[in-house]
């Protein structure tokens, strides 16, 4: 029998950002803008409360990673709560509630993301979690600095 075991851990991560609350829940919001910066592969957004998001990809030759989510709470250029579930190949890795806080700032917006996670089997840890959250945010950072450059 294969040994079960889940980890439960709470990780908060935060970016400010030179752009307002409009332009980083946009980023979040529409398909377009969240594909730029949210990874490639097989994705789909249905960004509304109860709504889903899809995202398959992975390396080339490695293991396909989904991330499938469902949206609970929206607050237009606010907040967004949302619960997902990554899996590794036909493996559950981890079930998680998130949640996003926009806040005006002098000249942008502070970005809280705090996630409640639960990893499971040893397959992920809160540690790597929250720094690919952080590569993620901070990758979200560059495609709104491109953005504004273009603009």
């Amino acid at each position: 029998m294969t040994q079960r075991s889940v980890t439960h851990a709470t990780f908060t991560v935060e970016r400010t950002y030179p752009a307002p609350p409009e332009e980083v829940f946009a980023a979040w919001a529409e398909p377009s803008a969240k594909a730029q910066w949210f990874g490639g592969g097989d994705f789909e957004l249905d960004f509304r409360v109860g709504g889903r998001e899809l995202n398959r990809g992975g390396p080339d030759g490695g293991p396909v990673f989904t991330y499938d989510a469902r949206y609970y709470d929206i607050v237009d250029n606010e907040r967004i709560v949302y619960a997902y579930e990554m899996h590794m190949g036909d493996a559950r890795i981890s079930v998680s509630l998130a949640t996003i806080e926009l806040t005006p700032t002098g000249d942008g917006t502070k970005l809280v993301l705090t996630e409640a996670g639960a990893f499971l089997d040893g397959h992920d840890t809160p540690e790597q979690r929250e720094g690919g959250t952080g590569s993620l945010l901070d990758a979200l950072g560059k495609a709104l600095a491109g953005e504004r450059a273009g603009a």
